[in-house]
């Protein structure tokens, strides 16, 4: 599913990246670029690859049903991954999600351990005006240790933010799509043909 980004294809993602940051509303708050990302949620690998998923109807199939009944605001139309690597062994996954709090898209990255887990979740770009205390670790830290299993879901397992409803909700959803995405493409043992 990993497909191979040339080194124009790249400049025109850096550059548009670029434009989207410069035309991000006054109130966008940008905590993390995606060179530092995977570093907030793997702080201990000392390698990180970098990987461009395509979002394909296949791969949004195959998530959707991992997710359950609680749709994605957003379906990007390709995903930024990292596998995180110490000493040259595998600690597991890093993507770059993004779902829509009250009226813009939240920017985070999720770190997933091997086995499926959240290790960590960390917010790249904030474009609201209110609800940015969702940035704030003591939040974060809900999400770690969260499966596919558990519900991820606010009222539920992740306590909500009186004037960040929307943006716990979205965070919520972001964290399941991460989690999905990341069990498709990395933890699902894929077939001969799949490849």
């Amino acid at each position: 599913m990993a497909r191979e980004r040339t080194p124009h294809s790249l400049r025109a993602m850096t550059l548009i990246g670029s434009m989207l940051l410069m035309c991000a509303p006054v109130s966008a708050q940008v905590f993390l670029t995606v060179e530092e990302a995977p570093k907030a949620v793997f702080p201990e690998a000392d390698a990180f690859e970098r990987r461009e998923i395509q979002s394909t109807p296949e791969l949004r199939k195959k998530a959707q049903q991992l997710i359950g009944r609680i749709q994605p605001s957003i379906w990007e139309p390709f995903y930024i991954t990292f596998i995180a690597k110490r000493k040259g062994e595998t600690i597991g996954y890093a993507i770059i999600c993004e779902e829509i709090g009250k009226y813009r898209p939240i920017t985070f990255i999720v770190g997933v351990t091997p086995d499926g887990r959240v290790k960590d979740v960390a917010i790249m770009m904030y474009r609201e005006s209110h609800g940015s205390e969702v940035r704030y670790r003591g939040f974060l830290r809900q999400f770690r240790n969260k499966s596919l299993k558990d519900p991820i879901r606010q009222y539920k397992d992740i306590k909500n933010i009186s004037g960040a409803t929307l943006s716990v909700r979205a965070l919520s959803v972001g964290v399941r799509k991460a989690l999905a995405i990341i069990r498709v493409v990395y933890l699902t043992p894929q077939t001969s043909d799949e490849r």
